[in-house]
Formats: structure tokens, sequence, C-alpha cells
């Protein structure tokens, strides 16, 4: 297990991405912009024309459970950590209600508006490094020094 047990303080950000705007690129940009070392989203409305997810039974050395959607989409969650390898999970939910998610991998096109609201853990730093049980980089918390 890897946590920072101390808790952190909160800073708070909101960023608004225009339609036509890629969600996860501006999402990362943002971070950079404002050096966010351990961001996280705390939520999510909007809605996205195109998207690409993992799948849930995709492996490390099968990354091939990718589902490519097109059509309109309203983000029904937004879920993740936002440090340089973003983990951020997605549900959407098509013109009749029904719902569709997995790991975010990009092509988050906005349709009308993204309104995200972006949480920092502002004592912590948030980095990824492979585990070797799962092949993935994994979240590693460390206190900031």
């Amino acid at each position: 297990m890897n946590a920072a047990g101390g808790g952190s303080a909160l800073q708070v950000h909101v960023i608004r991405v225009g339609p036509g705007q890629e969600l996860l690129g501006s999402l990362q940009a943002f971070v950079d912009e404002r050096r966010l070392r351990a961001p996280f989203i705390i939520t999510c409305v909007g809605s996205v024309t195109k998207a690409t997810l993992r799948l849930a039974n995709a492996t490390a050395t099968n990354t091939n459970e990718v589902l490519h959607l097109s059509g309109r989409f309203e983000i029904v969650s937004l879920v993740g950590t936002l440090n340089r390898d973003a983990h951020l999970h997605v549900c959407l939910s098509d013109g009749e209600g029904r719902t569709v998610g997995g790991h975010a991998l990009g092509d988050l096109e906005v349709f009308t508006t993204a309104e995200v609201v972006v949480g920092e853990a502002s004592q912590l730093l948030f980095t990824r490094e492979t585990d070797g049980r799962t092949g993935f980089p994994e979240l590693l918390v460390q206190p900031r020094q």
C-alpha cells in the first residue's frame, strides 16, 4: 500500500474546456502551466463527440481492448489523477441514456463544454512507477519536499 498518512491541504482550480478542444490534453496543459504536483479530478460536467477508452479486460501485455466512440455523449463521470502520466476513467451517456466507461486514452473531443474542478493535494507529490504485478505505471504518493 502507498498512502500519505498525514493528509494534505487542498487547493481548488477550475477550468472550462470549449467546443472542439481535446479534454485530456487541455487538462494536462492546465496542470503543466500551473505546475500542479498532486492534481486530481474533483468533478466534471460536459459533453464530447469522440472518445477513446481502454476497457477493463485489457492487460499490460494486451492493451488492444480499446473502444473508439463517435457521436454525442454526456460526461456523467470523470475521475482520477492528473499527474504527468494521468490516470483517468470516464463514464459517458449516449442520446438514449446508455452508459459506457473505461480508462480515458484521449481523443475526448468536447462538444459543448467541459467544466472541470481540479483539486491539488498541496503537500503531496504524485508520480508513477511500473508495478511488476500489474505491468502498468501505478500511483506513488510522496510528501512534498
